[in-house]
């Protein structure tokens, strides 16, 4: 087989990154901690620097610099003319080792441009070149350059286009510019990377005034049709001001295989196709990572033709490798999911990226006290909801009777829940999936408690309706529990007497004052509205059947401190979890009840006979232990008489027959 010679200088060739499908964020999460776990232990424990070392060089007898610890690999600057007989070319390299010496200092240039072509530094306009730093250490993670400039934002990017970087860089000296004579790709290279972002377009609810449509059909007509033409996602071009690039020193001698694609997406391979003898390994630039992990979509500025100038703060710094590949994974399948969702198509468990937009923006927005106090809290809320969602569903399987319970309240409570989760639901991009899920538990243990107070039947109806749902008690009631259900009457009555012309009054003013998506939304957001600010009311009628049985042990006392203990941390995810304003509100209005059964547990501490927690009385609790007391001393005392009794018989026995006789004593 003929000797292939290696390609060494092609002009200006730009080495694409290749592309793959990436494991989903659900997988991420699943198998992150163990993989990167693993892996940050074991590179750091076999990690080999990559730092540079002074060699002769052979042919010319100078000393050159070359990185070390690069196994079989040869340095790039030894690499072979020819391949070894019987080698093939690989075109894509199967191992890749760094060009240059780790700790390399380096020269780099960052222009703008609405093409993906360059143009000669020489002819870029200087408004235009935003960047030049020399001698960047590349391994120096305290090197920091910022550099901050506006630019006039070019015609074609006002209509849609894409604006991109350029980027220069190469060993400190050396023509950086690959259309200038004397550009050697083995001491510089340039590659192209987008500024902006294309995005779909968050949809904004329309809302309206409702009565404005009322006199014709017109407008309504008007709007429908308009909705339909913009069906589907609307694509637009963003920008976001803040700039973030950042060298990968640390990456070392790579199977290309081996990496996620987003790592393999911003590995520049050597331009000139140069491979060791074998045929099969290659070498890389140093990794420049353009970092647009925290430009959140909130933050991104809509390119249109009326913006003319644009601001541009860069840093550029140094990351490490571990860190570089956690961020750049959860970007790129965070915007993989965001693409797929706007597109209609499936998408994975974990929703489509706005999950993870929300955690970024808490924290970009959050104070690092407030955060570090609310990780705390979120671990403490889900424990404290378990413990509550349990200790609630304990009380109700082992409670015997219905005193002290308000039905009412449990089957009011059901509607408001009901309420709420079809407020969040049309309100869904302003919700985190984790209150729906919360609120939907919530639900389904208020309709469990109802099966468990009365039974649920379908009666024939007298109405409009065939058949009816009847809630009808499980036994005959007691005194108590006749005084327990005339009490929720009178309760609810009074409530009834306040929250109605409450709610007539908020509706109107509502309708009159505000605008809505629609009747639908009109009607969720008016009952729910009442709900948030009325809905303590609904507990009301417990605190009432409280006060006139002086007693609080028929309450779930385990339950409702878990649940007002929550009341407080839901106070402080009022201020970091994104919620509509109505629920954020409505976190505060809990701590109401919580101080007036605090004091109502005060009060009614020393009341031996109310009804505990298992609906047993306290006073029939107590009889029953005298009962079982005197019985037991009772026997007790039976043995003891029966004992006595035997030994008296046996004592006349023996002096019947003399056994004892031989026993007396001589008097003295």
């Amino acid at each position: 087989m003929a000797d292939q010679v290696l390609p060494r200088r092609p002009a200006n060739q730009a080495q694409a990154a290749e592309a793959g499908g990436g494991m989903s964020f659900n997988k991420l999460l699943l198998g992150g901690a163990v993989y990167f776990g693993l892996s940050f232990f074991m590179n750091w424990y076999t990690k080999k620097e990559q730092t540079g070392i002074t060699v002769t060089d052979t042919n010319t007898g100078n000393l050159i610099t070359v990185p070390s610890n690069i196994g079989t690999i040869p340095p790039y600057q030894f690499r072979p003319d020819r391949l070894n007989e019987g080698a093939t070319y690989r075109a894509i390299p199967k191992t890749v080792a760094p060009i240059w010496a780790q700790d390399t200092h380096v020269d780099i240039t960052v222009t703008l441009a609405p093409s993906f072509n360059a143009v000669p530094l020489s002819n870029t306009p200087e408004e235009y070149v935003v960047m030049q730093e020399k001698g960047f250490h590349i391994n120096n993670y305290t090197d920091k350059r910022v550099i901050e400039t506006t630019f006039p934002v070019p015609k074609a990017v006002q209509n849609n286009g894409t604006l991109w970087g350029h980027f220069y860089i190469g060993l400190p000296g050396s023509v950086l510019d690959p259309k200038q004579p004397g550009y050697d790709p083995g001491h510089a290279y340039h590659f192209a990377y987008p500024l902006t972002q294309y995005l779909p377009k968050k949809k904004i609810a329309k809302v309206r005034n409702l009565l404005d449509d009322v006199p014709g059909r017109d407008k309504i007509e008007e709007q429908e049709e308009e909705e339909v033409r913009q069906k589907g996602p609307i694509i637009a071009n963003y920008y976001h001001p803040n700039a973030s690039f950042a060298f990968v020193p640390d990456l070392g001698v790579k199977e290309l295989n081996a990496l996620p694609p987003a790592a393999r997406h911003y590995l520049q391979l050597e331009a000139s196709g140069a491979r060791d003898g074998t045929g099969q390994n290659g070498w890389y630039y140093p990794m420049l990572f353009i970092n647009t992990f925290w430009q959140l979509n909130s933050h991104m500025m809509l390119l249109n033709e009326t913006v003319t100038e644009l601001p541009l703060r860069i840093d550029l710094n140094n990351m490490a490798s571990w860190k570089f590949q956690l961020l750049a994974n959860i970007e790129f399948n965070s915007k993989e999911s965001a693409r797929q969702a706007a597109f209609g198509n499936s998408i994975s468990a974990t929703g489509d990226g706005s999950e993870i937009e929300m955690v970024k923006e808490i924290f970009i927005d959050t104070n690092p006290i407030l955060l570090g106090i609310t990780a705390f809290a979120s671990i403490a809320h889900m424990f404290l909801e378990m413990l509550a969602f349990g200790s609630d569903i304990a009380h109700y399987r082992k409670k015997k009777d219905n005193v002290g319970i308000s039905v009412r309240s449990i089957l009011a409570n059901v509607f408001m829940q009901t309420i709420i989760f079809l407020y969040l639901l049309d309100n869904q991009q302003n919700t985190s999936w984790m209150i729906l899920g919360q609120q939907v538990i919530g639900i389904l243990i208020e309709f469990w408690k109802i099966t468990t107070v009365v039974d649920v039947r379908i009666r024939p109806s007298d109405g409009i309706l065939p058949y009816k749902i009847a809630f009808e008690d499980k036994t005959k009631l007691t005194e108590t529990e006749e005084k327990t259900k005339e009490y929720d009457e009178i309760a609810f009555k009074y409530m009834y007497y306040a929250a109605v012309p409450l709610l007539i009054a908020y509706g109107i003013y509502s309708l009159l004052y505000d605008s809505h998506k629609s009747w639908y939304s009109y009607i969720i957001t008016t009952l729910v509205g009442s709900v948030y600010a009325y809905g303590f009311l609904m507990m009301v009628p417990s605190l009432y059947i409280n006060y006139r049985l002086k007693s609080v042990a028929h309450m779930p006392g385990k339950a409702m401190m878990y649940k007002f203990l929550n009341t407080f941390i839901d106070d402080l995810f009022a201020f970091t979890i994104k919620m509509p304003l109505l629920h954020r509100l409505a976190t505060f209005r809990d701590d109401i009840i919580f101080f007036i059964y605090l004091y109502q547990r005060y009060a009614y501490r020393i009341d031996y006979s109310r009804v505990n927690e298992f609906g047993q009385g306290g006073e029939d609790e107590a009889e029953d232990k005298i009962e079982a007391k005197g019985k037991e001393l009772a026997a007790e005392k039976v043995e003891e008489l029966e004992a006595k009794g035997k030994k008296v018989v046996e004592d006349a026995k023996a002096k019947a027959t003399g056994a004892d006789a031989g026993k007396a004593k001589k008097r003295k």
